[in-house]
């Protein structure tokens, strides 16, 4: 009912029919008095051709004398139907909550109209259970950050194809990344280069070359060069593939334009060598821009936005240099402190940190688990269990496996599994990758025993599944328990020399189309399986040092893992 400060008093009528058949009418008089209407509009007959244009426009434009209420207006559209919003007609009591229920329904009803046109092709019923609430439920999943894809069993690992990038790098490779889409490979070497790859084809498309610098520029210029100067130690690739960050002993981070193949933009500050890279894992937009975390030897992490350009801001705490670093979809990230043994969890947003220490055993607890026997038999028990017990010196890697559960690995040999509710590893597998057996001259000590280091560390978002590396030949997969508190090895992957960086792509079914040697891999799993590729960096010594020499090749391998039939 319409406010009584809007009621008229004079005689309206809500139907018009007779003046649209008489035809247009501006006359104030004929608005005002029914009966005199007829006559007025047959003297205004002959009035010229304007007038009667302009009689026509302003019939939709009233005066406002003859303008109805606005309880009494039809808003609507003159050719639609007027029981077209009868489903979707609102009630005054409506909350918020009840009208966004009520349009997801129409929109569904609406999704499930247009999927039934096709009904000869598949049966829409199965196209709701399948495509509607199984994808809902994915984006449930997905964006409540926990695992939910348990998939570590449902892989292939003994039958999978592989394929090695030809030699590109005269030195050891540092890292190798995959964009998303697993369109484009890229790989780094410590001479300073950087080579894109095909990796529908295998073959070599496009290298960023090390920028020698003149004697006459100096090391003052260098922030003006269009490349790297220096060792290139670590790689990541945006979620969207646009842009490709690089990092080494220059101590910039350098942005690459990888559609044009060219440098964008060097960010300076850190005053040391840039040792770690990674994107957040969200999809850029207005609401999200594309974030690069880096890490230094400087023993800080900077924070950039390449959706503007700009230096965000700079996060202290490590105490020695940050060795690794990873993120997923939030605004949070978990770095490595390398010597400082300590892994922590950078809350960006609220400006906190969650630090967990790690190291293992102690040194004077190993000493008092010596003193405890008296007799000579119990001491020398005792001294064997020290021998084969390893203090972990330095934190080497992270991987993120969901928003609250990471695992780190250290020159131990031995792979931490940890969660933000927790201090405490929850828990540890030691001598992951075996034991290092060394030569040396002593009169002694002929066998020298030490662990091989868990050089780096690559887990599938969100899911049971996550890779480690070393030195021993082989990349080993393992598999998380459903309540995350344990995990067990699955499979191994060969690969000579040392493993780098790794790295899980999960992409479209449309590469598999395209990639000859990754052909079959295009059916999923019920268990929600899909196909992925797991991307290995290996090179004959270690990124940051060469105390460590291996043999094999320097290059990438890349696995493509495919779903069991």
């Amino acid at each position: 009912m319409p406010d009584a400060f809007f009621a008229s008093t004079k005689n309206r009528k809500r139907k018009r029919a007779t003046s649209r058949d008489a035809g247009p009418s501006t006359s104030r008089g004929g608005a005002r008095g029914g009966t005199k209407q007829t006559g007025r509009k047959q003297a205004s007959k002959p009035k010229t051709a304007k007038r009667t244009a302009d009689e026509e426009l302003s019939d939709e434009t009233p005066d406002d004398n003859d303008r109805e209420g606005i309880d009494d207006m039809d808003l609507r559209a003159p050719d639609v139907d007027p029981d077209a919003y009868e489903s979707a007609e609102e009630d005054e009591d409506e909350t918020p909550a009840q009208k966004r229920l009520r349009l997801a329904k129409l929109y569904l009803d609406n999704v499930k109209e247009g999927l039934s046109l096709a009904e000869g092709e598949f049966d829409a019923a199965e196209i709701d259970r399948e495509l509607i609430s199984a994808r809902l439920k994915q984006d449930v999943m997905e964006h409540s950050g926990k695992v939910h894809l348990f998939v570590a069993d449902k892989y292939d690992l003994e039958h999978a194809p592989s394929i090695r990038t030809k030699r590109a790098h005269r030195f050891s490779v540092t890292a190798a990344v995959a964009s998303s889409d697993a369109r484009w490979l890229y790989t780094s070497g410590k001479e300073g280069s950087i080579v894109k790859w095909d990796l529908h084809t295998g073959r070599q498309a496009h290298t960023f070359h090390k920028v020698r610098l003149d004697k006459g520029k100096g090391k003052g210029n260098a922030g003006e060069v269009k490349g790297h100067t220096d060792e290139v130690w670590a790689l990541a690739v945006s979620p969207d593939g646009k842009y490709l960050a690089s990092g080494g002993k220059d101590r910039r981070v350098g942005v690459w334009d990888v559609e044009k193949n060219e440098w964008v933009k060097g960010f300076g500050g850190h005053r040391d060598s840039i040792s770690a890279l990674a994107f957040r894992k969200a999809q850029p937009s207005l609401q999200t821009p594309t974030q690069l975390y880096s890490g230094s030897y400087d023993r800080s992490l900077k924070l950039f936005d390449l959706s503007t350009m700009g230096y965000v801001e700079t996060l202290f705490g490590h105490q020695a240099p940050v060795l690794s670093i990873d993120a997923l979809r939030e605004e949070t990230a978990v770095s490595a402190g390398g010597r400082d043994k300590t892994v922590r969890y950078w809350k960006v947003p609220e400006e906190s940190q969650l630090v967990f220490r790690g190291g293992g055993g102690s040194k004077w607890q190993d000493d008092l688990e010596g003193m405890d026997g008296d007799e000579e038999g119990a001491v020398g028990k005792k001294a064997e269990a020290k021998t084969e017990r390893f203090v972990e010196g330095s934190i080497e890697c992270v991987a993120m496996i969901d928003e609250t559960t990471f695992v780190s690995g250290g020159d131990s040999g031995s792979i931490s599994l940890w969660s933000t509710q927790r201090k405490k590893p929850v828990f540890t597998q030691a001598l992951a990758h075996g034991m290092d057996l060394a030569q040396v001259e002593a009169e002694k000590i002929e066998t020298v025993r030490k662990p091989r280091w868990i050089t780096a560390l690559g887990s599938l978002r969100y899911s049971d599944l996550f890779a480690s590396g070393s030195w021993d030949g082989e990349i080993r997969l393992w598999k998380l328990d459903a309540r995350l508190r344990s995990f067990s090895l699955v499979g191994t992957f060969s690969a000579a020399g040392v493993v780098n960086s790794l790295q899980f792509v999960t992409p479209p079914a449309e590469f598999f189309a395209a990639a000859g040697w990754a052909a079959g891999g295009t059916a999923a799993a019920k268990g929600g399986a899909a196909p992925t590729l797991l991307v290995a960096g290996v090179g004959r010594e270690l990124r940051a040092g060469r105390w460590i020499e291996a043999k094999g090749e320097n290059g990438a391998v890349v696995f493509a893992l495919r779903p069991r039939t």
